[in-house]
């Protein structure tokens, strides 16, 4: 009988993956301890991560492609464009339906991502896949307290959470088109740069006080740019070269698990039987997503 192995490089991603969402799992925590408001939060969340990047990519191979022409460098802007409007949409959301309808629908960005990469990518999409996609959002349900909890929301905040989705989405599948051809230092500065400036004008717009007023603040903010931004998402974007995009950002489900056991652990939140069963029903679909 024939054994299936993973090449080492996959197996690497898939860690890099894992760790890549426990540490966006952890944003909810920085947003809610954080001094500013969630706009500004997400601005400093990608302004102060610039700095970083911009060093490792300084430090980096000589050997690292660069982009050719004004037509690769607004490639390598696009998925910050997007990562903007994911960020922008969902903090919306969260001030116009509840907590749970706003977590939930931000959270079917794999849906998007899974029918995208069939639309205009032809990725073939297995029924062992879909099975796990659609176990996997059920325990995101669970998690949130089931349908009943998540019938409380507004049509129109349900609506701003699901343009999030959307906008994630079309980061996901933008920047695992570019790890074919650019390293992962490079996307994540462009990236990052671009996402920066399209979230100022309306950080500056919505909220009055962007600057945070004591260390602690500060230390919140960075904490968000460092762990959630520089290590999250540029582990995801290392992953992206060798796994599918539908099947990374279903792995990024494990963020409401993280969300959920960080809150009980820093804030004391509760932690119940539901939101076990959901944790657990989340890391079974993604097992059998993985098996497709």
């Amino acid at each position: 009988m024939s054994t299936i192995t993973i090449e080492p490089p996959v197996r690497a991603a898939f860690f890099a993956l894992l760790i890549g969402a426990v540490a966006i799992g952890g944003s909810p925590i920085f947003v809610r301890l954080s001094e500013v408001g969630p706009m500004a939060t997400g601005f400093w969340r990608v302004a102060l991560a610039l700095l970083p990047f911009l060093l490792i990519a300084r430090a980096a191979s000589d050997a690292d492609p660069r982009p050719a022409g004004v037509r690769d460098h607004l490639l390598l802007l696009l998925p910050g464009v997007f990562l903007a409007g994911d960020l922008a949409f969902w903090h919306l959301s969260l001030h116009m339906t509840s907590v749970a309808n706003a977590t939930l629908f931000a959270n079917v960005a794999p849906v998007f991502v899974t029918l995208g990469s069939w639309l205009f990518f032809r990725t073939r999409i297995t029924p062992v896949f879909l099975a796990g996609l659609a176990l996997a959002l059920v325990g995101v349900v669970t998690i949130m307290g089931g349908p009943l909890a998540v019938g409380t929301g507004h049509l129109a905040g349900d609506v701003t959470a699901l343009v999030a989705a959307a906008f994630y989405a079309c980061y996901m599948l933008s920047l695992g088109r570019l790890r074919a051809r650019f390293s992962t230092q490079r996307i994540m500065l462009w990236t990052t740069l671009s996402a920066s400036l399209c979230m100022l004008p309306p950080t500056l717009v919505a909220e009055a006080d962007i600057v945070p007023a004591t260390a602690y603040g500060w230390a919140m903010v960075l904490g968000l740019a460092l762990v959630s931004h520089v290590g999250g998402q540029g582990l995801i974007a290392y992953a992206l070269a060798y796994l599918p995009a539908a099947f990374s950002s279903l792995t990024l489900l494990l963020q409401p698990v993280v969300a959920a056991l960080l809150a009980w652990l820093l804030l004391g939140e509760s932690l119940g039987a539901p939101q076990a069963a959901g944790g657990a029903i989340v890391l079974l679909g993604i097992l059998v997503a993985r098996r497709g």
